[in-house]
């Protein structure tokens, strides 16, 4: 895929003086389905996280708090999206290569997916993302 597939997505937020409210509806907000709801948190400072590729599950990534930068990579460009708000996420197609970084103190990472859980779904060595890149 192409990295002008990976993109951020703007998310209905209502402004409200007792706090502000988004949501993401699955083919409405974002182009999938959601099947799996997963989040990281306590990620020591330093520490990357992701460093995969995901052959059938599309993603959609929001800073639930904190921020981070998410790096993707098609194989032949890299593009860093920094992340640092509730309203609005990456959304990320299949086989791109991404590595999440750069988390500040007490960042939550929330990431929807169009797929549950499956071992075969995920490359997780670099070169053999970028062979099978190439190859396309």
């Amino acid at each position: 895929m192409p990295l002008s597939d990976c993109k951020i997505i703007d998310l209905p937020k209502i402004a409200d003086p007792r706090g502000n409210l988004t949501f993401v509806e699955g083919t409405n907000h974002i182009p999938f389905d959601i099947k799996r709801v997963f989040y990281l948190y306590d990620v020591p400072g330093g520490e990357m996280r992701a460093g995969h590729s995901n052959i059938y599950s599309e993603q959609f990534i929001i800073a639930m708090s904190g921020s981070f930068d998410v790096i993707v990579d098609d194989g032949f460009d890299k593009k860093t999206f920094h992340l640092n708000r509730a309203y609005y996420g990456l959304y990320l197609p299949t086989n791109v290569w991404r590595e999440i970084d750069n988390f500040s103190s007490g960042a939550v990472c929330l990431v929807l997916t169009s797929t549950t859980y499956s071992a075969d779904d995920y490359i997780r060595e670099y070169e053999t993302f970028l062979e099978a890149a190439k190859k396309k």
